[in-house]
């Protein structure tokens, strides 16, 4: 099991991007959480095996969705600490 933390800037807050992210997880099977940023980015911490996690990135690019636009999504990745039981918005 890996963590990834996610940092997506566009469009992406105002939209409905944290409710969007958190149906990713679940359809991924990951666990974590998703915040909105002060300066108008959303955080994503997620953790699960690698291919999950993999499917999770791609979900939320929210490629061809009509109202969120992500512009950049940074993407590292680090040991996950099982700390989570769920996917939740902060």
């Amino acid at each position: 099991m890996i963590r990834i933390t996610a940092i997506a800037r566009g469009e992406v807050q105002g939209v409905g991007y944290r409710y969007f992210v958190t149906g990713c997880a679940r359809a991924a099977g990951v666990n974590g959480y998703v915040k909105n940023m002060p300066d108008g980015s959303v955080l994503m911490v997620a953790e699960g095996e690698r291919a999950a996690l993999d499917a999770f990135v791609r979900m939320v690019k929210a490629e061809g969705d009509v109202v969120i636009r992500v512009d950049a999504l940074a993407v590292t990745m680090g040991e996950a600490s099982g700390e989570f039981a769920g996917f939740g918005v902060k």
